[in-house]
């Protein structure tokens, strides 16, 4: 990851999901344990089911809007070396139930797209949509706001709350969205349970090794059922073991219906994805699908890579 790229430290006093605003980053619909995303009503009314009958057919249900949408984004970093064009006029959707990794070298702007796309910075131009709902006059508060209720964030060096414990690193995103005691920590003890790291729920974070960190990570960004998981480089500073944990555990959320954006350099995470972005100086030069077909209301993308293996 370059350094124009990096998230800055986490707010002691939030979330360590925050990254560069500092705040906790979760949410509340249910996509992560088998719900998934669920599709709008089908369309009724008189007039549909005239429709249908006269066509011997059922009426069509409208599709439902992607989960997310950039249309031309742009940021450039200005420092002491001049400006850093690090992304340029990127068009991207990624519809519910989606698992996209973008690929490609450090530097190449990939860290500063996936904090455009959860508001962790704010783009020189373009737009930028959640559930067709357009963010250009979100506010930081909004922002704030959203990234408690539709968007998990997991980074490389993991931002956990160093004095608190792994249970009440976990459990406080659930607490600031509002979620009564209770339940927070019904929530925190099933996730640890699933993540094999309820014997570690009293340890402070230096204590775990790094794979163990970053599943306290990963369990903190989804303890609030977040529609949308973005993960920066989220085995960047794992060992191989670790590596395909993250993986592992990526690829059983995504199958039960959790989105997943990933931004990684490391092919074998990107093999568990179903669609792999190649991205270069700011720029998309590939979009390729390695699953059967398409997701949910997503056209078609011609497969123009093979796919990746260890």
């Amino acid at each position: 990851m370059s350094t124009t790229d990096r998230p800055g430290p986490a707010d002691p006093g939030i979330s360590g999901t925050a990254g560069a605003s500092g705040e906790a980053a979760a949410s509340a619909p249910e996509a992560h344990r088998g719900t998934g995303s669920s599709a709008p009503a089908s369309a009724s009314g008189a007039s549909g089911d005239r429709g249908a009958r006269a066509t011997g057919g059922t009426a069509a249900s409208p599709a439902p809007a992607p989960l997310l949408e950039a249309e031309g984004l742009t940021k450039t970093h200005r420092g002491e070396g001049g400006p850093v064009h690090a992304v340029r006029g990127i068009d991207l959707t990624v519809h519910h139930g989606e698992f996209v990794a973008v690929t490609g070298p450090s530097g190449a702007g990939k860290s500063t797209l996936l904090h455009l796309l959860g508001g962790l910075q704010r783009p020189d131009g373009g737009t930028l949509r959640l559930d067709g709902e357009s963010t250009d006059s979100y506010s930081e508060a909004r922002w704030a706001v959203e990234r408690r209720r539709r968007i998990g964030i997991v980074f490389q060096f993991f931002n956990l709350v160093s004095n608190l414990t792994v249970a009440d690193n976990v459990e406080l995103p659930a607490l600031l969205a509002g979620a009564a005691p209770k339940k927070a920590r019904a929530e925190r003890e099933e996730l640890l349970a699933e993540l094999g790291l309820t014997a570690k729920a009293r340890s402070m974070p230096g204590e775990l090794s790094g794979g163990e960190q970053q599943r306290v990570a990963l369990a903190r960004a989804l303890v609030n059922h977040p529609r949308l998981l973005l993960a920066d480089e989220p085995a960047g500073s794992l060992d191989s073991k670790g590596t395909r944990e993250v993986m592992r555990l990526l690829s059983r959320f995504h199958q039960r219906g959790q989105t997943i954006v990933l931004v990684t350099h490391d092919a074998r995470l990107a093999s568990a994805a179903d669609r792999v972005i190649s991205f270069f100086d700011g720029r998309i030069t590939d979009d390729a699908r390695l699953d059967a077909g398409p997701a949910a209301g997503a056209a078609a993308t011609p497969a123009r890579v093979v796919e990746l293996r260890d």
